[in-house]
């Protein structure tokens, strides 16, 4: 007896349940329709990254792309998201590439680098849209320290992106190898391609998330261009909708919490904080900055803010708590029933700050948690 006999008898009656499943559950042409993954990966030429042929034909670069793109299809809430997120980030980018002379395609490097997240992090310190790490960031003018860092915003961090772009491809003269430099840094791949004596992308030996790098970048563009294909059924109700706000100028000559933006704004910490990712903390250092407000509360915001800073500065529920002899950051906050954290936030100290008897620290007055601010 045929030993192969039992499988082949198996594997007919799974094909033939298979059909009947699928004849029973096709949907109709209102519905929405999920393709087989065989199919979803069948990727005809011409195909091309910033203009540059992908050449399908090498059966080493169709297994690599096919594999990047079953990942990606693998994570179909991570697809939807991109989806969504697009018309809040994209019309900035794409037009920012054409503004400089550059190509459409690098737009889906944000989403293989941080899915269009303003906070996205890595473990080698990466962070923003863009995932700059503070040495290149810095090198492209964006500002990252305590208070500030430049990578989370999206119009600041996608200019210092496009200049690095610029660089690599002056570099390297090619988008495939621009975008190999961009997630290993171009020293690294400088010194691959004298090593190998090899400049071309797809037959280069690198990093194994260099080598997968590109391919993850084109299953997005593959994706995000027709969603449809892949079984993605939005409606214009179904995106997310792009940020509206004013800009304005402020200039403060001492450190100002953002809650009292915020109020200047007619809107709360949060929205300040989402508009502006950038900024780090509860307080605006002292200087002057240009802040993004919500929709229609530019018009009298500066007549807004200079009450609300004086009532700030003039508010007597505050509490200046000299320090003692034997007094700790701890004790205080217990003796004034108020978090550590908070405390430390309010007088700008970190926990190992060594506090000494006569100086002046501020308590605010409580908020009642699970009522509202105004009804205090």
């Amino acid at each position: 007896m045929n030993k192969l006999l039992p499988y082949a008898l198996t594997f007919g009656i799974l094909m033939m349940t298979g059909i009947a499943l699928a004849i029973e559950f096709k949907p109709s042409a209102a519905q929405e329709f999920v393709p087989p993954l065989v199919s979803s990966i069948r990727i005809q030429p011409p195909l091309d990254f910033c203009g540059e042929e992908v050449p399908l034909d090498n059966q080493d670069v169709r297994e690599r792309l096919e594999k990047e793109l079953l990942l990606t299809l693998a994570d179909r809430p991570q697809v939807l998201l991109w989806l969504k997120r697009s018309p809040r980030y994209l019309p900035f980018i794409e037009k920012e590439l054409a503004a400089n002379g550059l190509p459409d395609d690098l737009k889906y490097v944000a989403f293989a680098e941080s899915a269009l997240r303003p906070h996205a992090g890595s473990p080698a310190g990466a962070i923003g849209f863009w995932q700059f790490i503070k040495p290149t960031g810095r090198r492209y003018g964006l500002t990252i320290n305590a208070d500030f860092d430049e990578r989370r915003s999206i119009y600041k961090s996608t200019r210092a992106a496009i200049d690095y772009f610029k660089d690599l491809y002056s570099e390297f003269n090619s988008w495939s190898l621009a975008a190999a430099a961009y997630n290993m840094g171009e020293e690294g791949l400088r010194s691959e391609i004298l090593l190998q004596e090899v400049n071309d992308y797809y037959r280069l030996y690198l990093p194994l998330e260099t080598q997968r790098y590109l391919f993850r970048i084109i299953s997005a563009k593959l994706v995000l261009k027709n969603p449809v294909k892949f079984g993605f059924y939005l409606t214009d109700k179904d995106l997310y909708l792009p940020f509206e706000f004013d800009e304005i100028s402020v200039n403060f000559n001492r450190r100002t919490p953002i809650r009292i933006i915020a109020q200047a704004a007619e809107t709360d910490f949060k929205r300040i904080k989402d508009l502006n990712p950038d900024i780090r903390g509860h307080y605006m250092i002292p200087g002057k900055h240009t802040i993004l407000v919500p929709k229609g509360s530019g018009k009298g915001f500066n007549d807004r803010l200079a009450e609300a800073l004086t009532h700030w500065r003039e508010k007597p529920n505050d509490h200046v708590y000299i320090v003692k002899s034997g007094d700790n950051l701890s004790s205080i906050a217990d003796k004034f029933e108020v978090p550590l954290p908070a405390l430390l936030t309010w007088n700008n100290l970190n926990p190992r700050h060594h506090i000494h008897p006569g100086d002046r620290l501020i308590i605010y007055k409580q908020i009642e948690v699970g009522k509202d601010t105004d009804e205090q």
